[in-house]
């Protein structure tokens, strides 16, 4: 089998890379791939003609334009990037008889209520990131190409930057923190969306009719607040140096830090469809995080 991953340098990309390789042959593209083929996602019609010039049996796409609040002020960007570029993708998908592999987000809902939302649930983006995005599935979908659309949230990952990094930072720098506790999710590890996705692409490949929309993010929840002070503790009790006492992680409401981009207070995901079809079972947070953890302490 032939693959083409996209977005190869993000967190999930990243992690892909790893994942897929076992499966196929694997050629993989970033936004700033140089020689014959682009994986440039402003550059739609480019990216289309490398699809095609690669001929490949899976596409995988982990591009995505991700910065929430910056797509606020850049719509035109994120649209080209999460909507135009993966419906030509999608196209050549259909054309080639490839599957398709494509991720998205819980910022496709609102946040209301307090219950996980399965797959059936009515969308309502609140931002232009979760506009977009909603559209790119929703081009996908029409394009008639055998696809896989995985909607995941909190999306974290050991390399690059990221919430537990910034969190153990400021608590060696500082007396007292306050993080948002209002908004309610799963942490989900790249490493597990990988790994997820190549269990499930071979059985696509197995079973087309298996493909679709899934929601994919691991067991249990929390809050932002609830997991800076699992990761805080954690690192506490590794013997890091913590300045921040316990009780000095304070809990601040989301109107207590506005953002350009309004988030989803209500982040939760059913994944019974994901594990039913697929036979998964899907760790709690703690446990990826726990790992992630490891590796960057």
């Amino acid at each position: 089998m032939k693959i083409l991953l996209l977005g190869k340098g993000g967190q999930v990309g990243w992690e892909l890379q790893r994942a897929l390789a076992p499966l196929g042959e694997l050629v993989a593209l970033d936004f700033d791939s140089t020689g014959e083929l682009c994986g440039d996602f402003t550059r739609p019609q480019e990216v289309a003609a490398s699809v095609k010039k690669v001929a490949p049996d899976l596409i995988v796409n982990a591009a995505a334009h991700t910065a929430v609040d910056r797509a606020e002020a850049e719509p035109e960007l994120a649209r080209l990037i999460n909507a135009t570029t993966p419906a030509c993708i999608a196209a050549e998908a259909a054309a080639l008889g490839a599957h398709l592999v494509h991720y998205s987000t819980d910022y496709v809902f609102d946040g209301s209520g307090a219950v996980p939302r399965d797959e059936s649930a009515a969308t309502n983006p609140l931002s232009v990131y979760g506009r977009t995005k909603l559209e790119g599935e929703q081009l996908i979908a029409a394009s008639g190409a055998t696809h896989l659309i995985l909607r995941t949230s909190w999306v974290y990952a050991a390399r690059g930057g990221n919430f537990a990094r910034t969190m153990l930072r400021l608590a060696k720098e500082r007396d007292r923190l306050t993080v948002i506790s209002d908004q309610i999710g799963a942490p989900t590890g790249a490493e597990l969306l990988a790994d997820v996705t190549a269990h499930a692409v071979r059985m696509l490949r197995a079973q087309p009719a298996l493909g679709g929309l899934y929601h994919c993010v691991a067991g249990g929840e929390t809050s932002w607040h609830g997991y800076a002070r699992h990761v805080i503790e954690h690192a506490r009790a590794a013997g890091h140096d913590i300045r921040v006492a316990e009780d000095a992680v304070e809990p601040i409401p989301t109107s207590g830090y506005p953002t350009p981009a309004a988030r989803p207070l209500n982040s939760r995901l059913d994944t019974r469809r994901l594990r039913t079809a697929f036979g998964l079972a899907l760790p709690d947070w703690q446990q990826g995080v726990d790992r992630m953890l490891a590796e960057i302490l």
